[in-house]
């Protein structure tokens, strides 16, 4: 089951725009547009992850978690135009995880969000062993198996072979890849991930020209067929 994300911002412009980065990494995504509205979808849906605004009418991201903090230690990340120091350590004070100053770009956001999962433990790649379709992936061992043949791999194709095992169906854009691998984003270099999936499909597909198990979403980038 995807993880869900709730947006609570009143820019309605900049909810959509970040709705369709979230969706389009995998996560189930809720919006709201102030934090009164935000309080009861929070306590009904329980999201993973809520990225919130401190500016908003009828009841501001502060208040809005001095009340959700009561009932629940959801991972926070808060959206500010404020640069001051004091703004953001009130925030950090009332249980924000992290902030991000408008304005952003989306993948510094979409990093945020993947760390804050990561540390609040509920990252979905944490099972040491992986199992989609017909391939096994043990991350202890860095054993993969497809049909029960022993598969080997270099250490970035294992990595991003776990990657996409990780959430299967999610689409990895080129550059979501190669921080798999590099730990750090190289725009320049993203095309080498084209080599490293070309060189994983010929080692684990049984036609690599009509790859089954690995999918280009033209594009975009590459997402591990469910089964």
């Amino acid at each position: 089951m995807p993880q869900t994300i709730l947006i609570v911002d009143d820019e309605k412009r900049l909810v959509s725009l970040v709705q369709s980065y979230l969706a389009q990494e995998g996560y189930r995504v809720l919006t709201a547009y102030n934090g009164r509205d935000a309080l009861p979808l929070a306590k009904k849906e329980k999201p993973d992850l809520i990225i919130l605004d401190i500016m908003m009418p009828e009841m501001n991201g502060y208040d809005f978690m001095r009340a959700h903090r009561v009932e629940s230690d959801t991972p926070i990340i808060m959206l500010t135009a404020k640069v001051e120091d004091e703004d953001k350590v009130i925030g950090l004070e009332l249980g924000a995880d992290d902030y991000v100053t408008k304005p952003f770009k989306p993948r510094e956001l979409m990093a945020r969000v993947r760390n804050v999962l990561r540390r609040a433990g509920k990252s979905e790649a944490t099972a040491k062993t992986l199992r989609v379709s017909d391939i096994m992936l043990d991350r202890d061992s860095r054993e993969v198996q497809v049909l029960d043949r022993s598969i080997d791999l270099t250490p970035s194709e294992f990595d991003l072979l776990a990657a996409l095992m990780s959430t299967p169906g999610r689409v990895y854009s080129r550059l979501d890849l190669l921080d798999v691998i590099q730990g750090v984003r190289y725009e320049g270099y993203e095309r080498t991930i084209d080599t490293h999936i070309k060189n994983l499909r010929a080692k684990i597909e049984s036609d690599p020209r009509k790859p089954r198990y690995i999918e280009t979403v033209y594009g975009v980038g590459y997402r591990l067929n469910k089964g």
